[in-house]
Order: structure tokens, then sequence, then C-alpha cells
């Protein structure tokens, strides 16, 4: 007890003496202390549920309070990955203690497909079984220990099948998801056939696991009307009402979807929390009592998608400088059994398999394969990072074919002028951001003093090899599909001065809710402890989009901008037309919680709570909404060419590399990062996104292997079996900076840029930084074959096969 009293003693005198000194919106080594009256947009500050993370006050799903008789389910799932249901007894499960309820397809009231886009998502399988990891059924119990009890009881018998799990084998027998699609421009193929120099190669690049810390999760209520309400850690809040109301088979309206917060989405929960939440609503009408649905670790990462494997292959015409002159690129994405959203997430991949770089005269073709495996899905980046990877594996390639710098051979290849259309016929502005933003970073990072010292390093070291790349990220923004390229806002000001806002997006960590708040603050100019956001609900804000493609900001922070605009409109006209006043129109502004009319000695301040009464008093609304629909963006999707994209966000990152070559372990030692977000509407937050961004791109392109058996059974499906970056893995040495002075070219934001998924490919350079330092092996003559996740495994085998080849 002594003990104890010494150290809370010790931790008060601590406390004490940090008074004062940790305070404001992020590190002081960042610049992000607070500045009285600068926690607006365009300001540094800290996330609005910062205090309730670390005290662990934010509520999430498992965190609820919900009434004492509350059921708890869990799920019987497929064993194998393909083969036919030929027997499902349940008697003894619904007899099982505790059990309240048990369904099956048979028991779905109305839609039992719910696909989210096309169909193909059974909510139950009937018959055919997919992949391992299926719904087969659902019990509801009094406790989670009694239903997965019973779940064990179950008795079924499957007629197996041999799985198909070779996304190639299945694209050349045409076992599609969606038909294939091909973006061209120009004459690819005769440019090609006159070639001086052909260049091609082969690249896998493998998937990954969400992991978000909050696993899949939802509680539904029962409403006195027959409805539910939906609590879920969801992406997608107005598709969950949709897919539910249509499984329940009642209208939209009866469904009420509320998000306050997700412990991690990074995707994973755009379309794939839907089916949980259809589950437990069926579950909670026809018991009519709370039910509680939360997936174990190794359930949901069984049950649910990943990332996209890709299997790509390039066919490059260059010339003697080694510039791309034309170019034929297939992807094949491995999408699972069924389409979800991967007829976007391939065409986004084919978007991108340019990255920075002109290919000239091209053909790129993305074929959708089909497998036996859990149906893929949304992650950071969205087929973006895929597409990437097989263009900075030509970049590699064609440096040592030429034999020089592949950083020359990068900047020889970026979009220039007379070369700035994309193979799908998009015109790229800001060229000399590109430029300039590269050369930053190359003089900053002082690249080629290192590429020096590394060249020597090498010669003198057999066995530890160093590499050093620096690798550019072009990322357009904008949903692919025009119609979701909008979003909602409501604002409400109470007669105290407090402010309300509640917009689309959903809050997953990245800082979305806090943004809208600063919004809303410069718009009304007040302070930011004078604005709240409630939680994002379906019967707040309709027919909304999911927070992805990095729009969460610029789509809800323009509809609350637009809302907190009209409303400060009203309000100016009333206080010029307010008799008590007589304040002039012309000039009116709102700063620092007043109400500014006139200019100089004709200057008049009003308090901004006076005004918002005296607005009330004389009944004015204190309420508006707002909206945005993204102008200019159009996709033929018959001529595979347009304008998918609003803008493109900016980036490049060095990365320093050590490798044992006799053993494959290797580390990264230092990372540079210089990234354009516009005119940053947050810089705390945006560093954060930068540098989790890398970080988790490192993880997909290191360590995070995902591992099938030969029947089609997930075996890395925990934490021991699939390894996310720790705090270990963080570069020694890592500088993130924001590019400044480059507002965004269009009329965005404040001219902002998105932040969220763009720095996740900023991760490509530590892949071919380890490529080069393996390529030293042969004096920097040969390019090695690197498939992803680059594990130490697949590194030793690398530098084997170099050496074999260097005899």
């Amino acid at each position: 007890m002594r003990t104890l009293t010494r150290l809370d003693t010790d931790s008060r005198r601590a406390r004490r003496e940090l008074d004062g000194h940790i305070q404001g919106d992020g590190p002081l080594a960042r610049h992000t202390v607070k500045s009285t009256g600068q926690r607006h947009a365009g300001h540094a500050s800290f996330h609005e549920s910062a205090a309730k993370h670390v005290t662990g006050k934010a509520a999430y799903i498992d965190d609820l309070k919900t009434p004492p008789d509350t059921l708890h389910v869990a799920l019987g799932l497929s064993p194998v990955a393909h083969g036919l249901l030929t027997r499902l007894e349940l008697d003894a499960v619904k007899q099982a203690p505790g059990v309240i309820d048990v369904i099956t397809f048979h028991d779905v009231p109305g839609h039992t497909d719910i696909g989210p886009v096309f169909p193909g998502d059974p909510l139950f399988v009937e018959n055919d079984i997919s992949y391992a990891g299926q719904c087969l059924f659902a019990v509801a119990a009094t406790t989670l220990q009694a239903a997965r009890r019973a779940v064990k009881l179950a008795v079924i018998a499957i007629d197996e099948q041999p799985a198909s799990l070779d996304p190639v084998a299945a694209a050349q027998r045409k076992e599609l998801v969606r038909p294939t699609h091909v973006q061209e421009r120009g004459d690819w193929q005769q440019a090609l056939q006159q070639a001086s120099q052909v260049i091609e190669n082969e690249l896998f690049i493998g998937g990954q696991e969400h992991f978000y810390l909050e696993g899949q999760a939802c509680v539904v209520l029962p409403t006195e009307d027959e409805g539910v309400i939906v609590h879920t850690s969801n992406q997608h809040p107005s598709e969950t009402q949709k897919l539910v109301a249509e499984v329940l088979g009642i209208p939209f309206h009866a469904v009420t979807v509320e998000v306050r917060r997700m412990g991690g989405g990074f995707g994973g929960k755009e379309t794939q929390a839907s089916p949980w939440a259809c589950i437990a609503a069926i579950i909670t009408r026809r018991t009519g009592k709370a039910t509680r649905l939360r997936l174990p670790r190794s359930e949901d990462m069984r049950a649910t998608g990943k990332r996209h494997p890709f299997h790509s292959h390039y066919r490059l015409a260059i010339d003697a400088n080694g510039v791309i002159e034309a170019g034929d690129i297939t992807l094949i994405g491995d999408c699972g059994y069924s389409p979800d959203l991967s007829d976007a997430i391939v065409d986004r991949a084919m978007f991108h398999a340019d990255n920075a770089y002109s290919l000239g005269k091209a053909r790129v073709t993305g074929y959708r394969a089909k497998t036996h495996t859990a149906s893929n899905t949304a992650f950071r980046g969205f087929g973006g990072p895929q597409g990437m990877m097989i263009i900075e594996a030509a970049m590699d390639d064609i440096a040592r074919k030429i034999g020089v710098d592949p950083l020359v051979i990068r900047k020889r290849n970026f979009y220039r002028n007379g070369y700035d259309i994309t193979h799908y016929g998009q015109h790229v502005d800001q060229l000399k951001l590109l430029h300039g933003l590269v050369e930053k970073l190359e003089m900053d990072s002082e690249y080629w003093a290192r590429r020096q010292s590394i060249g020597e390093f090498n010669m003198a070291s057999p066995v530890i090899k160093k590499g050093l790349a620096l690798t550019p990220v072009k990322f357009g923004i904008s949903f692919t599909a025009q119609h979701l390229n909008q979003a909602g806002a409501l604002l409400h000001v109470y007669t105290d001065g407090s402010v309300m806002i509640n917009h689309g997006g959903t809050e997953m960590g990245q800082g979305l809710h806090t943004k809208i708040c600063q919004v809303v603050a410069r718009e009304l100019g007040l302070d930011l402890e004078q604005v709240r956001i409630t939680a994002t609900r379906t019967d707040k804000v309709p027919n909304t989009s999911p927070t992805a493609a990095s729009s969460g900001a610029d789509l809800n922070g323009m509809a609350a901008r637009n809302a907190a605009h009209k409303l400060r409109e009203r309000l100016f006209d009333f206080a010029a037309s307010h008799s008590a006043w007589g304040l002039d129109r012309e000039e009116m502004r709102l700063e620092n919680g007043m109400l500014v009319a006139g200019l100089g000695e004709s200057e008049r301040r009003i308090p901004w709570g006076e005004l918002v009464q005296t607005a009330y008093l004389n009944r004015i609304s204190l309420s508006e909404k707002g909206f945005y629909a993204t102008p200019l963006i159009h996709y033929n999707r018959a001529t595979g060419q347009g304008r998918p994209f609003y803008y493109y966000a900016f980036g490049a990152a060095v990365a320093e590399v050590s490798v044992d070559t006799l053993s494959g372990e290797y580390q990264v030692d230092r990372v540079d990062i210089l990234h354009d977000v516009g005119n940053s509407l947050n810089p705390a937050i945006d560093i954060g996104q930068v540098e989790g961004g890398f970080i988790q791109g490192m993880g997909w392109l290191t360590t995070e292997e995902l591992k099938w058996n030969d029947k089609g059974v997930l075996v890395s499906d925990s934490p021991a079996t699939y390894k996310i970056p720790t705090f270990g893995d963080l570069p020694a040495t890592f500088n993130v900076a924001l590019l400044e002075g480059h507002p965004n070219s269009m009329a965005s934001l404040y001219r902002s840029k998105a932040v969220g998924e763009p720095p996740f490919m900023l991760s490509i350079s530590v892949w071919s930084a380890l490529r080069d330092a393996l390529s030293s092996l042969t004096q920097y003559q040969l390019s090695p074959r690197l498939d992803t996740p680059a594990t130490s495994e697949r590194v030793l085998l690398a530098a084997q096969a170099l050496r074999e080849k260097a005899l």
C-alpha cells in the first residue's frame, strides 16, 4: 500500500510539472501548438475524441449499454471452400441451453442476396458453398458462450468439390465475377512492333488483411413501428440501411443506422459490415429483443474479404534513354467468389497503372478473376496501390537494362509538357508541382550523396547490402462511380450560441469529424469548442455515400461549409434589416465570436450569442442543410476514356534499407517523405495520416502474408500467423513533411487535398529499395524478381536467384 501511495504521489507531481508544457494540437516538433482562436480549418488541432480515446471513454460497439435480455449471436461457418450443402441438421442447436433463436437461408423474410452493387452475395448458404468461412446459419442465445457452444452441435454434411484458387487460370478459363475492361490510347500495337527495345516482366502482388482494432460488430434494437435501430461499426450507413430494410422486407424509413465511430475501417467496413447487421436485424424482429453480434478475430479474418491480390504483366517499348514510348499492361485481380466492389477496384488499379509516368501509346487490361475465397473488397487505395506496383517494377527494370540510376529513369518518364494525357484520356495538371516536389525531396534527403555512400558500402560489404529508392505517387481523387460524389450536412445553432453539425461521413480514427467541426468554426467565426458533432445517422442526413475514396473531407466538408454559408448569409440579412441595430450589410463578417459590420470608426460588433438570441426572438431559422456534388468528373466506360478524377494528389518517399543477403533479414534504416495535401485542413492530423498510411503500406509490402491451404482454408487467421507492422518496425529515422505553398488547382475545400489514401503508396519506396539492395549483388546489372509481400524468405530466394544468374 505504501508503494501505491508513493506512485500516486509521484504521478500527481509529474502531472503538475507537465501542466502547461504538453499542450495544444500535437507534438511541439511539428509546430502545432495551440494558438488562441486558431483551431479552425487550416490550423492544427487535436482529434475531437482524443481525450476520450486515451481515457477509454470513447464508446465503441462493445461499450454500448443494452437491455439485460439482449441476445448474443454466434455464426456457423462453412469449413470447406467449395461444395454442396447436403445436410444441415440444427435440432440439437435449437435445444441447447440458452438458445432463443436459430436462423438459416429459409428464415430470411425479404431479399436473400445482399450484393452491394451486383448480386452474388447470399446472406446465408442455401445450397452452393463458395468459400471457407461462408455463413451457414446463426444462433442467438442469452449469452455469447451459450451461442458459441450451441453452434458446435450442428450436424453438417457437405459434398466437397475442388476449389478454384488460381486467379490466372480462372481468367484464362473466363471464370470472372465481372466482364473484362480495357483502356487504350493510340496505336500501341504498331509502336511495340516498331520499337528498338522492348522490356517485359510480371509480378505477383499479395493481398492484405484489414486488421482493424475493432472487429465487425453491431447492436440492433427493435422499435415500436416494426423497424430497427442499428448501431454498427460501418463506413456506409446508408447502404446498410438499404440492405437491412430489403432483408426484412420493410421500407427504408423503418431502419435507422447510427455510427459514432469505428475502431478502424480501412475499407473493410464499406460493404462487409452489412451482413452482420442484417443477421442481427432478422433476429431482433423475430424475437423483439435487442441483439448483439461481434465476430471473433479468427472468424472475422476467415469470413471477410481482403485487399485484392494481383497478378500483373507489363510489356513496354522504350528508347535508348529508357523513356517509355508505348505499353501493354495486364492486371488480373483475384476477386474472390462474388463481385462485391471488384469492378471499381480493378478499374482504379487500371487508372493507376501509370502512377506518375506517361505510358505513351498504351493499352491497360483488367481481369476480374473468380476464385473460391472470401469476396475481396475495398482497402485503403482501392486497387490503386496494386496498379502502381507494376509500373514501379518497370522503372527499376528499365534502369538496370539501360545502366542508370532508377531515379533518373523515373524523372525521364514523369508526366511532362507534351506528355500530359493519361491512357484513359485525363489531362494531368500541376506538372511543376510533381517535378518540384521530387526535386525538393531529392535535395533535402541528400539522395545522391547517400547513393554514392551506399555504393561504396556495398562494394566493401559482401553480405550486408544497402538499398536506396525514391518513388513518387500520383493518386486520383474522386469516386469512380459518379453518383457517389455527393454529400449532405445538417447544421443547428441553439439559442445559447452553441452549434451542432451532422454529416454523412463516418469517423474511423482519421479525424474527419475534427475537420468538419473546424470548417463550421471557420465559417461562423467561432472557437472550435463551440462546435460539436453528433453520430452519423441515416435519419439526419439521408442517402449518403460511403466514407471512402479519400473523399470524406472533400465531400462532407463542402456540404458542411455550404450549410454554414447559407445560415451565415441568413443571419447577415437579418442583422442588416433589424432596425434596432442599423447595420450596413456590406463588409459584414463573423470573426472571433462576433458579428462585425462596417470599417474603421463606423465598425459595430455584436456578440455571437446576442445575434443568435435576437434572431430566434425574431423567428429566424437557426437550422440549415447543406449539399455538395463534385463537378466536372465523368467517365465513358464504353470507350475507356474520360475524366474520372477531380484532381490528383502527389507525394514522394525515399527509403533506405539494409539486407542480410545470407538470411533474407532486413531493416528499414531511414525514410524521408514529402507529401502534397494542398492547403492542409489540419497539419497535425494530416501528418499522422501520412505516417500511418506509410507504415500500413510497408506492412502490406513486407510482412503481411496471407496463406491458404490447398483446400482454400485461410491459415493466417490470427496475430500469431499474420504479422502487421509494430513499433519495432518503424524506420530508425523517419522524416515526414507536408509540401507547403501549393494549393489545390481545383476549387476544393479551402484548396486542400485528400490525405487518406495517397500516402499508402509511398511505401512502394521500401520495396524498391529492397530490390536495389539485391541488385547490388550483380553490380546493378540485373533486376530481381521480388513478389510481395517481400518477406525475409522471398528476399533470400531472390538473392540466391541473382547469385545463380551472375555466375
